[in-house]
């Protein structure tokens, strides 16, 4: 879930005036959408030959087995670097490079084959704006990239859009408007080349996520058809306070850029990019953290995710994952099996009240300090975060779920003290499975945020003491996702993760997160690889929805 943002003070970029001149075959197909049968064009009927010739072409490689020389490179590759390992055999290989590109979509959020990535804009275009480039030197010292500039130098007008569109101002708090922004995120936001799965955004979900404390509603931008007032095209950012090492820097989150694929070609992510940027500038906000699939100039982490099965026979029946040689279905089922009920229920283990806010703020503001970016949340914002997407009424006894539960918070009450020594939560994010009769939806929980007072103990790290806790802990949020009906759960290589993740039995995903930060500059943060002073995970504390 992840874009990027750009500076408001940039001239246009040359592409944009490029849109314009662009063929207009497709732009017309959306335009004139309930108008009524017309004539297709020349130019149409060129691209959907063209397009049924694509077609064709991808039909013919379906089917056809990974070429025995890529097989025969990675087990090359196997033995050289690991030596003789268990299951590194031709088939096992083979099954694992068919499972990459669905692997992609669901643990790593980008399109498959490259096709219908989030669209993030283009290199020129990140060359013109205030981020970190590899070929500089970022110092020493932490700061902003240029300087802060008061609201009446900031422009005051809307940056130019192709002919046939114009901005829109999403209101969240409006059920209509809110039904076309989850039509728009989940018919374009993510796709694989198949079409096979596509996220799937309720109305709970982005209510939850775009509406925390002291949000903007400016700050939700959407572009739309003139002509029929249709959504083709939306970018958000939300407030948040960043510690990035020593500095406390107050940003915009961006987040959800996504741009109708038939409306691809006229280049509008730039100008979204521009106009949220130019928005957030109106309210004194000059510094933003985004993420994107995608290599930009220039992260300040990357992070792998990880994934644990949990709904073994429908994972391997939407090819998520696959039966490994010498195994069987019965046996991944008994690997993978979890237990009734969660170890800590005796310790105290709860859902999460409106009374544990103010425990759980300072739990998790002490906690953070282990790592060197991280959000500050105040109390109203851990109630926002934990508690405002609990859901309505009670449980469903066959589902284990609220109705439109989006986020899962549990708390460990000492049965004596009653002092809340720890704190888990993870979030739902489904996929629609598109062309399947027997699936219609995969059921995926993230890992969130979590604190244990175990961390401040003497020697917590050194002795284990704190893995010991976590795995306890983020293995009791497994086993709730699991009675919720998830079919997997999925984290990554930041926090402490790292040092649970293989015990827990997440297995190492194909998709990388990547950091980024703009208009601050700041040394490489431990992601997926550790630095000189910080081991794996450390460096990153934000967990982007």
């Amino acid at each position: 879930m992840s874009s990027e943002k750009a500076r408001e003070t940039v001239t246009e970029p040359e592409h944009e005036e490029d849109a314009n001149d662009s063929d207009s075959s497709e732009v017309e197909e959306i335009t004139t959408a309930g108008a009524g049968p017309s004539e297709p064009s020349t130019s149409s009927k060129k691209k959907k030959k063209k397009r049924s010739k694509v077609a064709k072409a991808i039909n013919m490689l379906k089917g056809k087995e990974v070429p025995q020389q890529v097989v025969d490179q990675v087990l090359e590759k196997v033995q050289e670097q690991h030596g003789d390992v268990p299951g590194a055999d031709e088939a096992t290989v083979r099954a694992l490079l068919e499972q990459l590109k669905i692997n992609d979509v669901i643990q790593g959020k980008a399109g498959l084959g490259g096709k219908n990535k989030k669209d993030a804009g283009d290199h020129k275009f990140w060359a013109t704006q205030p981020v970190p480039h590899s070929n500089e030197d970022r110092g020493e010292e932490d700061g902003f990239i240029e300087p802060s500039k008061p609201r009446e130098e900031v422009r005051q007008d809307p940056y130019p859009l192709p002919k046939d569109f114009e901005w829109s101002i999403i209101d969240i708090v409006d059920p209509v408007q809110i039904k076309e922004l989850y039509e728009l995120l989940s018919a374009n936001y993510v796709e694989d080349d198949q079409a096979a799965f596509r996220f799937q955004y309720t109305a709970e979900f982005l209510e939850w996520a775009l509406k925390p404390p002291g949000y903007h509603k400016e700050w939700h931008v959407g572009v739309r058809v003139s002509s029929n007032k249709k959504l083709v095209a939306f970018i958000s950012g939300v407030p948040i306070t960043l510690r990035v090492r020593n500095h406390t820097v107050h940003a915009s989150e961006i987040n959800y850029l996504c741009i109708h694929k038939k409306l691809r070609a006229k280049r509008l992510a730039p100008v979204l990019i521009k106009e949220v940027t130019r928005q957030c500038n109106l309210k004194g906000i000059f510094q933003a953290i985004y993420t994107a699939g995608v290599v930009l100039p220039t992260p300040v982490s990357t992070c792998r995710y990880y994934h644990r099965t949990l709904n073994v026979p429908k994972l391997v029946d939407v090819k998520f994952t696959y039966v490994p040689r010498n195994m069987t279905i019965a046996r991944m089922i008994r690997q993978y099996k979890v237990a009734n009920t969660p170890h800590l229920a005796r310790a105290g283990l709860r859902e999460m009240e409106d009374r544990d806010v103010s425990a759980v703020a300072e739990l998790y503001a002490r906690y953070m300090q282990r790592f060197d970016m991280v959000p500050l949340m105040s109390p109203e914002e851990v109630q926002h975060q934990f508690l405002s997407g609990r859901g309505r009424g009670e449980r469903d006894a066959a589902t284990g779920r609220r109705d439109g539960q989006v986020v899962w918070a549990y708390v460990v009450e000492h049965p004596e003290t009653h002092k809340i020594t720890d704190f888990i939560s993870f979030y739902s994010l489904p996929s629609t499975i598109m062309g399947q009769k027997q699936h219609k939806l995969l059921e995926a929980a993230y890992l969130f945020y979590y604190a244990s007072d175990v961390a401040f103990q003497d020697g917590a790290d050194e002795r284990g003491l704190l893995k010991h806790r976590l795995q306890e802990l983020v293995g009791d949020a497994v086993i709730i996702a699991d009675q919720a009906k998830f079919d997997v759960f999925n984290a990554l290589t930041l926090m402490d993760n790292p040092s649970f993740l293989q015990d827990l039995k997440f297995g190492s995903g194909d998709g990388l997160l990547n950091f980024y930060l703009y208009n601050w500059r700041t040394q490489p943060l431990a992601g997926v690889n550790p630095t000189d002073d910080r081991p794996v995970g450390k460096g990153v504390g934000v967990v982007m929805l």
